[in-house]
């Protein structure tokens, strides 16, 4: 069965042979699944998003049909870039854990972990990589995944993206030529004044004045460097302080104010969009 522009997830649960044992959302379009399969033939084209896949259990008798037909094995790490077409076949039983990620999510995580124009990106096509230390943070979200601990799976999510982008094998820079965006220094000075103000209201205006850019034109350049668009990194940072302030013993009231959600309604809608539980839950978590 062939399926076209949707991501692995997608495809999978549009199969009858791949059975979805757990699922965890967490947040912002980021999501971990884990599968078990037999026997199948699936093919793959022009994939949405970006999955990291690790194979739990099992993988022999797993083949990249267009690929160099090397066989899985358990704790092997492939990665499905968005926009990949891949073909395999599967004669045994494997159990995988998957993280799946949008592509504007890891540019924006790029952005911020390498401190580099997102639009540089370009990850790798990888199949039956040695997980090495991406192999503890993978068994960790597998068993946060299975048992429903949100937290856990975003610990573990965090230190994997960390581990791919910082690890040369897996991506590299991309060889297209920088359009637009913003300077290193403009981006710099953005995030900081968003960090900075993050209980007050954030106005388009006032970072375009920053940027010295007219408010489209900022809009535009923001998103090809960051990855997302200045509203989105804001909700972001906004709920990485509030879990931050939530850990320390704060308030729900308090945190919501302090990070400048407009409202406690809001604030649940948001917390819960970033990080697939409510702010109540996230703090009988973390207690």
């Amino acid at each position: 069965m062939t399926q076209t522009g949707k991501s692995v997830f997608g495809y999978l649960k549009d199969t009858s042979a791949a059975v979805q044992e757990s699922y965890l959302d967490l947040g912002f379009g980021r999501y971990g699944a884990i599968w078990t399969n037999a026997k199948d033939h699936v093919r793959y084209e022009k994939l949405e998003g970006h999955t990291f896949s690790w194979y739990a259990r099992g993988g022999q008798g797993v083949f990249r049909v267009d690929g160099d037909k090397r066989e899985g094995r358990p704790g092997a790490f492939c990665i499905f870039p968005q926009g990949q077409t891949s073909e395999w076949d599967i004669t045994g039983p494997l159990e995988m854990m998957h993280l799946y990620l949008p592509s504007d999510e890891l540019r924006r995580c790029y952005s911020e972990m390498l401190d580099r124009d997102g639009q540089l990106l370009d990850l790798a096509d990888v199949t039956y990589a040695d997980a090495g230390d991406l192999a503890r943070a993978f068994a960790e979200m597998l068993v946060a995944t299975r048992t429903g601990q949100s937290l856990r799976a975003e610990e573990a999510m965090t230190e994997l993206v960390a581990g791919v982008l910082k690890d040369q094998r897996f991506h590299g820079l991309s060889v297209q030529p920088l359009r637009g965006g913003l300077s290193g220094r403009v981006r710099r000075q953005l995030t900081d004044y968003i960090e900075a103000n993050l209980d007050q209201v954030i106005r388009l205006q006032d970072l375009a004045a920053i940027a010295g850019l007219s408010e489209f034109h900022l809009q535009r350049a923001f998103k090809q460097t960051c990855g997302v668009s200045p509203h989105s990194f804001a909700s972001h940072r906004r709920v990485e302080r509030a879990k931050l302030q939530i850990r320390q013993g704060a308030p729900l009231i308090q945190v919501s104010d302090a990070c400048g959600f407009s409202s406690q309604s809001h604030f649940t809608r948001s917390f819960k969009a970033g990080t697939g539980v409510t702010p109540a839950a996230y703090r009988k978590a973390v207690a």
